[in-house]
């Protein structure tokens, strides 16, 4: 789990890049911040239906001592595997063993997690891939020195995998050509159930009173050889997380939510993984400040040629050019060679270069510079409230009801409904329509089946009274 490479992805909750699988923040949305701050405080207990007297509303399931630590438990630190650290996997036999003890148990679920080093290199693959099953123990695979054999692969594809925050790391084990039969988020779990911290530490510490050390996170795993420390850590994130998932399963069924996570993890299993890192120059960090359309070819020629340097150094681009350096030069560059200097390091190489490439853009005809803001659909919503008051009114009233309904099921917002589905409902829909049109327009739009069970009333009642 290479926390501070992961851009991930995933569409169930919006996310943005995070270190050690941390909570993800719509910070583009405040009141889904404050709601989930709301969601995540509260005890376990099953959704409120969406009808419900106040004396209904009120009752409450008790907590099964047997799966939730008591209050303040003392943490116990986990500093080494249980079975002693293995060696690292680098030829076929010693992985063909393992796969042989793990057949032994054909209904084990599989821990699976991989080490990548996209804070170094500009590709997103596997440097180090963890398996722990009880019946074959911990293996960690180097997946530089062969191809993963077959036998591993039909073993894989076979099994329940568990894995911590999936959408990081099931693209760069698709690259190997593994794939799983099943999937168990760890981290997806914990959102569901509305935890106040959802990153693979807290819900250790959650789950089971342990507490992991994660001190190389964000460590550069295509070095080679692997610190022995660093191995350890790699070993304890596997080590322990189907029983966390036994944990969460446990508190999911007892919630009402175990069908609701099946669908999730069904959907992250299948979905289509977008890049790892940003494939657009409108992506860079800090880019607002540029305010001319000059400014931004510079810019967006500058991003393109530190792509093409990354990609053939196979360095992470930041390690070309910062985001914030090549931002700061492309603002000045319209006003010459010696503001561009000044806008870079002192201490900066090869700044003839970066100019030349920023002239090209700032030089560029009218008609091949870039518009101020990326052409989408439906439009930026913060753009709403002044070219379309209308929508704008109607997003806050729905966006308003399906907060309010992921606080009452105990999870943050954008789990119940991706907020950039939410948003397309609202520009595509004037009226609401039936409560039954609306359930089958989320499901259109990518929702699954139980957020649209769960969000349609609630949007539809909303517009109704709001009329």
């Amino acid at each position: 789990m290479n926390a501070a490479s992961d851009a991930s992805p995933a569409d169930h909750a919006d996310h943005a890049d995070h270190a050690d699988h941390a909570d993800h923040a719509d910070h583009a949305d405040p009141a889904a911040s404050r709601s989930r701050r709301r969601t995540r405080t509260r005890g376990l207990r099953r959704p409120r239906p969406l009808e419900t007297t106040d004396s209904a509303a009120s009752t409450q399931m008790p907590h099964d001592t047997a799966t939730t630590p008591a209050a303040g438990p003392e943490l116990r630190d986990l500093t080494a595997p249980r079975d002693g650290l293995v060696p690292v996997i680098d030829r076929i036999q010693p992985l063909l063993a393992w796969c042989e003890a793990a057949a032994s148990d054909p209904a084990e679920p599989v821990a699976v997690d991989a080490e990548r080093a996209s804070s170094y290199r500009y590709s997103s693959r596997a440097y180090l891939v963890q398996l722990r099953t009880e019946a074959a123990g911990t293996a960690l695979i180097d997946p530089l020195a062969f191809t993963m054999p077959g036998t591993l692969r039909t073993l894989l594809a076979e099994r329940e995998w568990v894995l911590h925050a999936a959408g990081q790391d099931l693209p760069s084990l698709a690259e190997l050509g593994l794939h799983p039969g099943g999937l168990f988020d760890t981290e997806l779990a914990a959102r569901l159930l509305g935890m106040e911290r959802v990153g693979l530490g807290a819900v250790v510490e959650d789950t089971l009173a342990l507490r992991l050390a994660k001190e190389h996170s964000a460590a550069d795993w295509s070095k080679r050889p692997l610190p022995e420390s660093w191995l350890v850590y790699a070993a304890l994130d596997v080590e322990v997380l189907v029983q966390v998932r036994d944990v969460l399963a446990r508190r999911l069924e007892e919630a009402g939510k175990a069908d609701w996570a099946a669908q999730e993890f069904a959907h992250e299993r299948t979905r289509e993984h977008g890049p790892t890192r940003s494939s657009s120059w409108r992506g860079l960090h800090g880019l607002g400040a540029l305010r001319t359309v000059r400014q931004l070819a510079a810019a967006r020629e500058m991003w393109t040629r530190r792509d093409e340097l990354a990609s053939e150094a196979d360095l992470s681009p930041h390690r070309v050019i910062k985001d914030r350096d090549l931002v700061a030069a492309a603002k000045e560059a319209p006003r010459g060679r010696e503001a561009f200097d000044r806008a870079l390091p002192s201490k900066m190489r090869h700044k003839d270069r970066w100019w030349r490439v920023a002239r090209s853009g700032i030089e560029l005809p009218a008609s091949h510079l870039p518009e101020r803001s990326e052409r989408s659909y439906p439009p930026p919503h913060k753009l709403w409230s002044k070219k379309h008051p209308e929508v704008a009114e109607r997003y806050q009233v729905v966006r308003a009801a399906v907060n309010e309904r992921a606080e009452d099921l105990e999870m943050p917002p954008e789990n119940l409904l991706q907020p950039a589905l939410l948003r397309q409902w609202v520009w595509e829909h004037e009226e609401a329509g039936t409560e039954a049109e609306v359930e089958q327009a989320l499901r259109d739009l990518g929702a699954r089946p139980w957020q649209a069970e769960q969000s349609a009333p609630v949007i539809h009642r909303a517009l109704v009274e709001s009329v």
